[in-house]
């Protein structure tokens, strides 16, 4: 029992822990939409365009964080725009940007003198640097998300499901796109500096996947994925303690390593349910 115990009784753990488990929440709200909407590629171009802010931030001695916001809000922007281009493909349009963002943050940041540090915490975060004040703006970041998720649910919902049909409703798809995407975009920000960002779809799509063949609706996904991202950063942080691995990259694989194994349980049972049900046995 003290095995399971002892690495949440220091306190730095207990900040990963709460950091882990408030990012958890943040990019199921966001993730679910990801993943119904198949805009993986999306999450991962988002995720890499963070890097001109957070470079130029850290080159001129400013906050990351702030860095990191105003690239989203570029990105955000730059996806909106080129997806209104007919002859662009929304493919094409994301991969230019994610080219371009990134080869601007590597320019920028290769002028600064610690160019390997400052990549090497871009890219795989530190969940154990969390700090008290890092886990109030993760608090309000997660106020913002459920209350964007709540008023947008009804427009992200069709959008998911029939972009039509949502402008045939009324309920203005560009100006929902646009909305999640800055949902998209707050989840990314809150959660680069615990994963980073090479290793924050593992938190943002590996949740909400895994919880696709258990729930019945998209709330359920949603509430499903919040319970399997807080599983995957408490066993993620308990492994690295234990193993002395580097804390974000557990987190991650363990979220991924729940997403295959939800889907492999999750077949084995339609194969079982396929089959027929076994007979009861009669008791006498």
């Amino acid at each position: 029992m003290e095995w399971l115990t002892a690495p949440f009784e220091v306190t730095f753990v207990q900040r990963a822990l709460w950091g882990g488990m408030l990012v958890s929440a943040i990019c199921a709200l966001a993730g679910t939409w990801v993943v119904l909407r198949g805009m993986a590629f999306l999450g991962d171009a988002m995720s890499h365009g963070l890097l001109p802010g957070i470079a130029l931030a850290a080159l001129l001695g400013g906050n990351l964080l702030v860095g990191a916001v105003a690239s989203a809000a570029v990105m955000t922007a730059g996806v909106s725009v080129l997806g209104r281009v007919r002859r662009l493909s929304q493919d094409t349009g994301i991969g230019l940007l994610f080219v371009g963002m990134l080869s601007l943050g590597v320019i920028i940041v290769s002028r600064s003198q610690s160019f390997a540090v400052d990549l090497t915490g871009f890219l795989f975060g530190d969940v154990l640097a969390v700090r008290e004040q890092d886990l109030l703006l993760l608090a309000v970041a997660l106020l913002v998300a459920l209350v964007v998720s709540a008023l947008g649910h009804r427009a992200f919902l069709a959008l998911a499901f029939d972009s039509r049909k949502a402008k045939t409703l009324g309920l203005r798809p560009r100006l929902a796109h646009a909305v999640l995407l800055g949902l998209l975009g707050l989840a990314i920000v809150a959660s680069f500096h615990i994963v980073g960002t090479l290793l924050v779809l593992g938190l943002l799509i590996a949740p909400p996947a895994a919880a696709l063949p258990w729930a019945r609706s998209v709330r359920g996904v949603m509430a499903l994925a919040a319970l399997l991202g807080a599983t995957a950063t408490f066993g993620g942080l308990l492994l690295s303690w234990h193993l002395s691995t580097a804390a974000g990259a557990t987190v991650s694989a363990l979220a991924v390593t729940l997403f295959f194994l939800s889907h492999v349980v999750s077949g084995l049972r339609h194969r079982r349910a396929r089959l027929g049900p076994v007979p009861a046995l009669e008791v006498n």
